[in-house]
This record gives C-alpha cells, sequence and structure tokens, in this order.
C-alpha cells in the first residue's frame, strides 16, 4: 500500500527485499560499519554489506543462541547453547579465541566500551604503558604442525596471527564483554578475552531503602533474558524473569510468584579501577596469548619426535626378530657390541646390516632423526623460548605492580601468588635450556652410532670407506648402553613421568637455594612438559584471584518487579517470546527536572511489551520505564528519577519486536494481527519519540506484589497511525528487527524468508559500505 501522501508517513525508504535461504533468528547491525550479521536457523552465521553482498558464511558446529558485536566493529561474540563464547573477525570470520565462560547456553551478550581514551589527566589515575616492544622482538606465534598445508582452517596460517590480533587491537580502549546464561549466571572479561567477574543473580538478597521497611528480596528460578552495561561502565541492567521471594522477620521465605523483573548491579569497580584493570588484562591476556604458543609448540615437538623415533624403530626392531630367528642368546645392543669389539659379525646382525638395513635405510633414518633435531630445535628457538621469554618478563611487570599494594590490592593482585608464578616462568627458561643440551646431546650420539653402522656396512660389503665421516667408539658404547632402548627427548615432551636425579645433585641443588633466587628444589626431576603444567596451573591461581574479587564488589543495587508471567507456563519460554530493548542515552535535556543536582549524563531506557493474560484491562500495550538505573543515587539525593508510561498499539496490530534507536527514539515492528498465513497480512514499522511522551513518576512499591502497571492505564498514550512515522510493509513479518543506530538502517524479516532493509528518509547520504 501507498503511504506517501504525507511526508511523515514515510520515515523509512525500502534499500532492498532479498531472499534468505533459512529463516533468521539473530540480527545485529556492525557499529561502526554498515554490516549485517545474522544467525538463521540452522546455526550458521552470515555477515552481508549494506548492498547485501555476503562476505562469508560460518558454521560453529553447535546452536548459537546470541550474537554481539564489539564497539570497534573489528570482531563478533557468539553465545552457544554449551556455554561457549566464541569471537570472530570481522574481516573473514577466522576464529580468535574461545571462551568456556559458563556450563549452560548464553543467552544474552552486551559488549560495551569507556567513552574516554585512558590517560594521566588526574593524580589519582594511572596511565598504561606496554614496555615490553621496548625490549623484545615481535612475540612469536603459534608453530605449524608438519603436514599442514596452507589453506587448512584446522590450524593457523604463516601469515595469521589470531590471538595477538584480539588483543592488540584492544589497546587503546578498555571495554567489557558482559554475557548471561539462561541459569541465571552473569559472567564478564575485559576485552572479550580476559575473564574478570562472575554473579548468579539468584544467590543475592538486594536490601530495598526505598520501602518502609528494610526487607531484602530475592530471585530463585531465574533466567536471563538481555543486560546492558552502561557508557560509563558503573552499572548493569538485568532484565530477568524467576520467582521473586522476601525474607521475612521470621526468616521464612514468602513466595510471590513468576514474573519478569528489571536487577539494577553495580559494576563501578570497572570504572573507578579501569587504568589498574586494563594493565592487568593487558599483561595476563599476552601471557594467554603466549602460554598458546608454548602448548602448541610442545605438541608439534612431540609429534614430530615420535614420527622420527617410530622411523627409527620401523628399522632396528626386525633385529630383534632376527636374533630370535637365529637362536641367538643376546640382545640388540650385545650384538652391536660383539661388532664394536671386533668379535666375528654373527649371522643375524650382518643380514640386518646388509640386507634388511642397509647403506640407503642407515642414511635415510639418520636424516629423519637429525633433520627433526634441527626442527625441535628451530621451534624452540624461534617460538617457544622467545615465547617463554616475554612471559617471564610481563610477570615482572605484574610482580612489581602487586606490590603496590594501594592500587592493585584493590583488584586482588596478590603478591605470593604472582612471585609464584614469576619464579615458576624463571623454571621454564631453565627446563628449556636442559632440553636443548639433552637434544644435543641425543643427535650427536645418534650421528656417531649412524657414521660407525656405515663404516661397519661399507666393511661387511667390501667396499671403500675413506668418504665416510669418522665415529667415536666410545659414544657408540654409551648410546648402545643408555640411548637404544631409552627416549630422553620424549621423557621430557611428556607431563607424567618423572626423571631421576642422584642425591648429591640434589644436595647441591638444596644448597643454591640458600643464596636465594628460587626455592624450588625439586625442579630437576620434572620434565619440561610437567614444568609447563606447574607453570599453567600458576598462572590461573593468580588470575583467579583478581576475578573472584572484583566479582565480590560487584553489588546488587537494587530490583523492580515489572509484571507477571503466567503461572501455568515456563517463565524462560514466555520472556523469550516478549519484545524488550535497555538502552542509555546522552539526554542533558531530559525531563527529570528534580534530577538536575544528580550527576548523571545518561538515562537509561527499559521497554517491553505487556502480556495480555495478567493485564485484560490494558492488553496490547508496550511499557517504557526511564531512569531506573540512577533512582537508587538519585534518591539518597531528594531526587526521584524513575518515571514510566505505557503505549497502545493501534488497533489490529500486534507489537513482534522493539529496539531503541538513537537518543529516545524507539522504532517498534507490528504486525497486523489478522494475519492467517505467512503469504497474507500486512506489517508496518513505527517511530516513537519517547522525550515527548506524557512520563509519570512511579511511586515505590512497599511490598512485593509485581508493578502496578495499572496506575499508567489513565495516562496512557494511543498510538495513532496518521500521528506517527510510519513505514508499511505489505508482508507478515517475525522478529529480528535489527536498528543501526549510528546509520539509520532499520531491517525486518518477512515470515516468508525474506530480509527487508530499510534507510531513513531524513539522511543525506547512502552509508559508506566501506
Amino acid at each position: 500500500m501507498e503511504t506517501d501522501e504525507t511526508d511523515h508517513v514515510l520515515p523509512f525508504q525500502l534499500q532492498f527485499d532479498k531472499p534468505v535461504a533459512s529463516q533468521v533468528k539473530i540480527a545485529e547491525w556492525n557499529p561502526e560499519k554498515d554490516l549485517l550479521a545474522m544467525v538463521t536457523e540452522d546455526s550458521k552465521i552470515l555477515l552481508h554489506r549494506f548492498n547485501w553482498q555476503r562476505l562469508w558464511t560460518i558454521s560453529p558446529g553447535r546452536n548459537i543462541t546470541s550474537l554481539c558485536w564489539r564497539p570497534d566493529g573489528k570482531a563478533i561474540a557468539v553465545g552457544l547453547e554449551d556455554g561457549t563464547i566464541s569471537l570472530h573477525d570481522v574481516e573473514n570470520g577466522k576464529l580468535l579465541r574461545s571462551l568456556k565462560s559458563h556450563t549452560v547456553a548464553v543467552v544474552c551478550l552486551n559488549w560495551e566500551e569507556e567513552g574516554q581514551l585512558i590517560r594521566d589527566d588526574s593524580k589519582t589515575s594511572s596511565s598504561y604503558e606496554d614496555r615490553t616492544s621496548r625490549f623484545f622482538p615481535t612475540a612469536p606465534r603459534v608453530p605449524r604442525m608438519p603436514g599442514v598445508v596452507s589453506g587448512d582452517t584446522s590450524f593457523m596460517e604463516d601469515s595469521e596471527d589470531s590471538y595477538g590480533e584480539l588483543s592488540n587491537s584492544s589497546y587503546q580502549r578498555f571495554n567489557i564483554l558482559c554475557s548471561g546464561d539462561k541459569d541465571g549466571s552473569i559472567c564478564f572479561s575485559i576485552f572479550g578475552i580476559f575473564p574478570i567477574g562472575k554473579i548468579n543473580i539468584h544467590r543475592f538478597s538486594v536490601p530495598t531503602p526505598f520501602m518502609d521497611k528494610q526487607t531484602p528480596r530475592q530471585i530463585s528460578n531465574s533466567s536471563i533474558y538481555k543486560v546492558s552495561l552502561s557508557k560509563d561502565l558503573c552499572r548493569l541492567i538485568v532484565m530477568c524473569s524467576g520467582e521473586l521471594n522476601e525474607n521475612t522477620e521470621s526468616r521464612e521465605s514468602q513466595m510471590v510468584g513468576q514474573g519478569m523483573h528489571s536487577l539494577v548491579l553495580d559494576t563501578s569497580i570497572f570504572s573507578k579501577r579501569k587504568s589498574e584493570l586494563h594493565q592487568l588484562a593487558q599483561q595476563a591476556s599476552n601471557i594467554e596469548d603466549l602460554t598458546e604458543v608454548i602448548r602448541a609448540s610442545l605438541s608439534v615437538m612431540c609429534k614430530q619426535w615420535s614420527d622420527a623415533m617410530r622411523t627409527f624403530h620401523e628399522k632396528f626392531d626386525s633385529l630383534s626378530n632376527l636374533i630370535i630367528d637365529h637362536a641367538l642368546d643376546s640382545s640388540p645392543q650385545e650384538e652391536f657390541l660383539s661388532l664394536l669389539g671386533g668379535a666375528r659379525t654373527s649371522s643375524a646382525v650382518h643380514q640386518f646390516l646388509v640386507n634388511s638395513l642397509g647403506e640407503v635405510g642407515v642414511k635415510r633414518v639418520l636424516k629423519v632423526i637429525c633433520g627433526t633435531t634441527k626442527e625441535l630445535q628451530r621451534i624452540v628457538l624461534d617460538h617457544l623460548q622467545p615465547a617463554a621469554e616475554i612471559i617471564g618478563f610481563r610477570m615482572g611487570e605484574l610482580r612489581g605492580l602487586s606490590r603496590w599494594r594501594a592500587r592493585y590490592h584493590g583488584i586482588g593482585l596478590d603478591e605470593m601468588l604472582i612471585n609464584n608464578a614469576t619464579e615458576k616462568c624463571g623454571m621454564i627458561l631453565v627446563q628449556i635450556e636442559r632440553f636443548m643440551r639433552v637434544l644435543s646431546t641425543v643427535e650427536q650420539q645418534f650421528s656417531n652410532f649412524f657414521n660407525w653402522l656405515l663404516k661397519c656396512i661399507k666393511l661387511l660389503m667390501q667396499e671403500p670407506s675413506d668418504q665416510l665421516l669418522p665415529y667415536n667408539s666410545e659414544l657408540v658404547v654409551i648410546f648402545l648402553k643408555f640411548l637404544y632402548d631409552q627416549d630422553p627427548v620424549k621423557q621430557l615432551l611428556e607431563v607424567d613421568h618423572d626423571i631421576e636425579v642422584d642425591l648429591e645433585t640434589m644436595q647441591r641443588v638444596k644448597e643454591l637455594v640458600q643464596f636465594g633466587g628460587f626455592s624450588d628444589c625439586e625442579y630437576l626431576q620434572r620434565t619440561l612438559a610437567k614444568e609447563f603444567q606447574q607453570m599453567e596451573d600458576s598462572f590461573k591461581e593468580a588470575f583467579l584471584m583478581p576475578f573472584t574479587t572484583v566479582s565480590r564488589k560487584m553489588l546488587y543495587e537494587d530490583l523492580l518487579a515489572l509484571f507477571p508471567l503466567p503461572s501455568s507456563s515456563s517463565s524462560a519460554s514466555v520472556s523469550m517470546a516478549i519484545p524488550m530493548s535497555i538502552s542509555s542515552y546522552e539526554d542533558a535535556s531530559h525531563a527529570v527536572s528534580s534530577h538536575q543536582t544528580c550527576q548523571h549524563s545518561s538515562v537509561d531506557y527499559v521497554c517491553f511489551q505487556v502480556p495480555d493474560e495478567p493485564f485484560s484491562d490494558i492488553a496490547n500495550c508496550i511499557g517504557i520505564m526511564r531512569g531506573f538505573a540512577h533512582d537508587l543515587s538519585s534518591s539518597k539525593n531528594g531526587c526521584t528519577s524513575l518515571e514510566a508510561v505505557l503505549l497502545y498499539v493501534p488497533a489490529g496490530y500486534e507489537c513482534v519486536d522493539l529496539s531503541l534507536y538513537k537518543d529516545s527514539q524507539i522504532v517498534l515492528l507490528l504486525n497486523g494481527a489478522s494475519a492467517s498465513s505467512e503469504s497474507s497480512g500486512d506489517a508496518c514499522m513505527m517511530i516513537v519519540q519517547a522525550n515527548e511522551l506524557p512520563f509519570i513518576s512511579i511511586s515505590r512499591p512497599t511490598d512485593l506484589n509485581s508493578w502496578n502497571l495499572s496506575q499508567l492505564k489513565d495516562s496512557a498514550v494511543q498510538l495513532q497511525m496518521e500521528n506517527e512515522k510510519v513505514r508499511n510493509i505489505p508482508h507478515s513479518v517475525i522478529a529480528p528487527l535489527a536498528v543501526s543506530a549510528s546509520r539509520g538502517v532499520a531491517c525486518v524479516f518477512a515470515a516468508r524468508k525474506r530480509a527487508l532493509v530499510y534507510i531513513l528518509e531524513e539522511d543525506e547520504e547512502v552509508p559508506d559500505t566501506e
């Protein structure tokens, strides 16, 4: 239907109407570029440009439950049903990092960035400078697994460094990724990669000073629907469903029933300690990147050495069978020692050297083993050792900060734990040096032994051997006694192995401890792999302390019951079907005049569809609440900022989805209530100017009854199609509604697997697709 009769009726112009292969269930616009990320019902992520050019498609292989862009638009966070959060590069969809923060499905994500760069503009703040680049070259990358060709997505290519890309790109601005799961847990991570806190909304008690009596409230059987961190990182608003309880004086819990609630959490530690947290997260994230380099290096080295030893045993194990076949009562080592001593060559050894092994076989095994030792040495020098050295430097930085108790003790940087982790860094370097010595010795022993075998084969075949390299008989004896059937290189690369150390050596180590510098007397008994495991465990223990400390400092400020949910239905399933939106905007001209004395530069808006069942007298309404997150602080100053309004949806329509757009503007996606099929009916998209609505102050309830929306009935606003900015859509539509606040672009999805993209006609320029 045409609606160009009046200018105000067409706020949007249809840009294009495109089909999609599978129905879209989640959609989010990139905050910085005109890129639309969509999740389909078959759990694929599609990235399109504004002109609908598809950039890439990826499939994580698990059910996708939530989606969120990083504030700079360079990465996207994906919440999965198994509780994993994966971060992907905007350029190619490459997996940058995977974080297992939850144990159940991640149902909502919110990624917020501080507004200002960290700088030393006051005596109470500390600027952060990463000094690692002054003393070290570029950090090493994860080594390639042998046999993997370029382009194999199982491992990173040489030109790629996914771990470094993610942490380094977050260098300038401090940001927090919040994630909520269906069991009521909320996790926080700095840069999306360093876990810094976790809380559960049903394990708390919120005192409510607005009530006549100080009655704590609790939520049980909770399920989170949306989370939104304020622009200043000081508060988190949570929309959740659950059962609201009251602890009475008799200490018995009074059950109210299932309902939808709004919580405010005090997260001001992120703002107050952002400089300290920024430095801790940057160092710890880079340490984790480098720890992954060491882990991968050990894995690659172990595989390469195992392959080389398999080649050796495939050739030399046949000698044992020949000895048995010739009824000899000896071992391969004894037969070789007899040959070395000048005795007559046994028939088994003669057959083995001339027929089974031969000169070609010796040279092949020698090439494999020596080539592998050279490759292991390269991995150690290019990847493992520099990674360990940079980790040691970064831990040294954290060690110094941990001693600054006045600033860093408050975020849980424990000096004793950091000292222990720093010592483990030193021990891993000692073990690397030890491994290199053992590897060099083993290479020399194998080379000497094979040179002797070549000499023997030449003599047995009566061929000249002047061109062969000389060998050392004593080293041959040592090889046959200690290396022929043993593998010290493999032992050092194994975790579950203890190395025997004589008592005299252990006593010398204990004497060295008295001079200071380290306190570990048993490091010689551990392998390189075991040392790495202990170092990694010490890191987890050291960084768990800030995680625990910050978690305890995120307090619950306020709770407000919004509306009850039908008791006959699951609160989680009902809440997921209710359109909701949370955001906060800079609004200096906000009409809350009594709030002028309160120092807040933004106002939060919470919008939701009011369910019909409990409120039959106000059916088909949209509730809008503003100022809830700041109400607690303002009340202490005699201000009352909590306000609300009801909007009646036009007759014949029902709200499908809603989204806050720019400053205090709300976009509603309405569907024709009379639509009988996907192919029939009509819909519309409407813009409502929230700051022009007749908000009224809401008094605080004195009991646990759900918020009485009926008191807003008399002041409710009837939305009129002719009075609002409306765009009619000749299709039935379903959620999601995706709105780009920076570009004025809206995207709705028709029920017949079609995507409709609109731009605001008031925008003079077509959005840039670069």
